[in-house]
């Protein structure tokens, strides 16, 4: 009896908060087509998203680049195949490896960060001080953010991506003895557009995400000091998950 009325509550609190999401999206476009804009804070946060999280995003891709070189080696050489592993590293890291490791890089330090930020505001009344001096909290705390990390994850995937290849080239060339010449045709000869752009996409729509569920998880908490760390929590934990239930419907939907 006790656990089903856990997870009747557990479900309870899942449905709310899943609620919320598209609570707070209706409020941030129905006020998207009138000033203001508060572009100051738009440029802050791009900061905070973009410039800050260079550091984690790139030594993610460098590694990511250089361990799918060394696995694909040990895995094509067992067949001759080693002219292949710029093709597979190259295919990974722009359709799958960069979009999906740097939206879980940036949900997990960006995404903290404005529910932390958020919900502390929350607890101590300072959004509620925002509507007495006549100012919209959403216009001028979840928009900028939204807004911000929406325009910064493409950037930091285009980054990500350059520098992964980068790492799957410096092992396989100087280590794996690779040809340098062979290893740049190949890396080029079997890509298209839609590789990239797909990627692209992943980045763009990982970045609604990231900001939509950390903000709400931020702007609706409650339960003071207890209550932000359970929020912040959930923002993690919630934006890690549905980054990849959309790479999985993104994909089917894109190479299908």
């Amino acid at each position: 009896m006790l656990m089903l009325q856990r997870i009747g509550a557990a479900s309870e609190r899942l449905a709310f908060a899943v609620g919320l999401y598209p609570l707070l999206l209706g409020k941030v476009l129905r006020r998207l087509h009138k000033p203001p804009w508060f572009f100051a804070l738009i440029i802050r946060q791009c900061e905070m998203v973009g410039v800050q999280s260079l550091p984690v995003v790139l030594l993610t891709a460098v590694f990511t680049g250089m361990v799918m070189a060394l696995q694909s080696w040990v895995a094509f050489h067992r067949f001759g195949a080693e002219s292949m592993i710029a093709t597979v590293v190259s295919l990974s890291i722009l359709r799958e490896l960069g979009p999906v490791l740097v939206g879980l890089m940036v949900a997990g330090r960006v995404g903290a960060s404005f529910a932390a930020e958020l919900g502390t505001m929350r607890v101590s009344e300072q959004i509620d001080a925002l509507w007495t001096l006549s100012t919209d909290p959403v216009r001028y705390l979840i928009m900028p953010r939204l807004i911000a990390v929406i325009l910064m994850m493409p950037l930091l995937v285009v980054l990500a991506d350059a520098i992964g290849m980068l790492g799957g080239y410096a092992v396989s060339v100087h280590l794996l003895d690779q040809n340098p010449h062979t290893y740049i045709r190949n890396s080029y000869d079997y890509l298209q557009l839609i590789d990239l752009y797909s990627g692209l996409l992943k980045a763009t729509v990982f970045g609604a995400i990231i900001g939509l569920v950390s903000c709400a998880e931020g702007y609706y908490c409650a339960g003071g000091a207890a209550g932000v760390g359970r929020a912040t929590t959930r923002a993690v934990v919630i934006s890690a998950m549905s980054i990849l239930m959309a790479d999985y419907m993104l994909t089917a939907w894109i190479f299908q």
